[in-house]
Parts: C-alpha cells; structure tokens; sequence
C-alpha cells in the first residue's frame, strides 16, 4: 500500500505540474479530495481569517500555485497526497467549474440542457473532466473583472458551480472514490469562454426592479461609499456589483463618473475601473 501511495503522489505532482504549464494554479489534496495540509491555525484558540499572510502552509485554496518550484514545496510537504486540485476564478483562465452530480436522483446533464434551450446558450467544446461516480466537471473560463461565487444545487438540481475561492479535482487524481479522468478528445482543449446568458444565470440573483426617481443622489452616494470602500482584492469586484445596481436602478449613466472617480481613489486604473463598469452595463443589458 506504501509503494501504491508513493506512486499515486508522484502521478499527481506529474499532472498538478502539467496543469501548471497551462497556467493553472494546483494544490494537493488528499484520498478525500481536501487540501492534503491542515491548516497552521487550527490549535489557535481564536484562529483569525488566514489566507496565507503567515508565510505558512495550509491555507487550502490560497495556497495554489501554477509555480513549479512552489508545487514542489506544496507535495513534498504533503507525501501522502495522491490527487490535486485547479484554483478557480485566478488569471489567466478565471477559471469557473460546472460540476453534474449523479448522485443526487437527478439528472443534472438533462437539466443543463433545459437551461441551456431556454436561455438560448450552448456549451462550446471545453475540457470536460469525468469523475469516478460518473459525473462530470466541465472547464469554462470568466472574463476577469466578473467574480462567479460558489453555489451547491443553486443554477439546477445536482449542478454545483466551483467559482472564486473554490477548486476542481484534477484529471489524474486518485480518490478513495477512484480517479478522476480527461473525457476523451478534451484533454487539450483550452477552458471556452463562459456563454454570457449562462454566467448571468451564475452570479447572484439582481435585487428586484424598483426604478427610482432622476433624484435619487441618497442611493447613488451609497453606491460610491460602497465602491470607496474596497480593499485591495475586492476593488474590482465592488465596482462592479455597484455599477451593476446602478444599471438596474436605472441610474447607471449618470452614476459612470462618481464610479469610475471612486474606483481611482482605490488604486484601480481609469481603463480597469471604465471596463468594468462597461462590462456591467453590458451584463444588465445596457448600452455602455
């Protein structure tokens, strides 16, 4: 069984370093597809939110890592890791996971297909991971300035969607459910593009529709507040959801400046903040 681990680890630093050369951020996981390292905090008797600030390993997701010399620390700190995991929502792919569970009752493959007749979207030709209870991780990759959380059964029955913060299991981890595998003719195609009907369906549902009045500075102000308060990490990710607001508030256009100004005052670019509010305007059904 030692010879049979060993081997299992050393298959999955091949492939997790093979990802890597795609560009895709690894970590290890163990037989029961978690992050092989336990976290340095769990004795801490009131752990603060870590996600990696320490310099320590055992941050999970936040310590993927599409560098080699990382990957290595990351296996050898972890021998008994046989599988590995793909970072979600991270340049260059942001890469988002459409996740068709079977073993739910449900038959998530067929409930794709009715999304995809009724939005009027189609899965373009994308890797396509199949999992050793039969189901299925297809790889579909985000536009950056668009955050895709994590959600469990959410989009449809027994569809699960791995977004920022979460991560794939690998094709060529080894499981105790058994090993995960590249479907037949995916293995070198690249993450396609997420169809846009479908990544509107991802995101968080909009507030309801309340249109307001030309004078509703109170609201508007708040938008920028929110925006004005970004941290380095969520700057993008908060103007864009406030443009997205304000587009369906419909005070959008005139909200444009006050945005983009309050985006600068938080180190974004006048081209990144303009962008994502463009993009939002686009995602709303607005003219930018």
């Amino acid at each position: 069984m030692a010879t049979t681990d060993r081997q299992a680890t050393t298959l999955a630093l091949a492939h997790a370093l093979s990802a890597a050369e795609r560009g895709l951020a690894v970590l290890p996981l163990s037989r029961s597809k978690l992050p092989a390292l336990r976290s340095p905090h769990r004795d801490d008797p009131a752990p603060s939110p870590c996600h990696g600030a320490c310099g320590r390993l055992g941050h999970g997701v936040y310590d993927a890592s599409s560098d080699p010399d990382r990957i290595r620390e990351l296996f050898a700190a972890a021998p008994w890791a046989t599988g590995y995991g793909i970072a979600c929502g991270l340049p260059p792919h942001h890469l988002i996971g459409l996740d068709l569970d079977v073993k739910t009752g449900t038959d998530s493959s067929a409930a794709l297909r009715e999304l995809a007749l009724r939005h009027l979207f189609t899965i373009p030709p994308t890797v396509v991971v199949v999992t050793p209870s039969g189901g299925r991780h297809l790889w579909l990759s985000g536009p950056p300035e668009v955050v895709v959380p994590n959600s469990a059964g959410r989009l449809a029955p027994g569809i699960d969607i791995r977004g920022a913060g979460g991560y794939l299991v690998g094709p060529g981890s080894r499981t105790a459910q058994g090993v995960y595998a590249a479907a037949p003719g995916t293995a070198h195609l690249a993450p396609a593009p997420c169809p846009r009907s479908l990544l509107r369906l991802l995101l968080p549902p909009p507030r309801a529709h309340h249109p307001l009045p030309a004078s509703a500075d109170g609201h508007g102000q708040g938008l920028v507040q929110f925006v004005l308060a970004a941290h380095e990490g969520q700057r993008n990710t908060r103007l864009f959801w406030a443009a997205c607001r304000a587009y369906e508030d419909g005070i959008g256009p005139a909200l444009v400046d006050a945005l983009a100004a309050a985006a600068r005052a938080t180190g974004l670019s006048e081209r990144e903040a303009r962008a994502t509010i463009a993009s939002a305007a686009r995602m709303t059904g607005h003219r930018p």
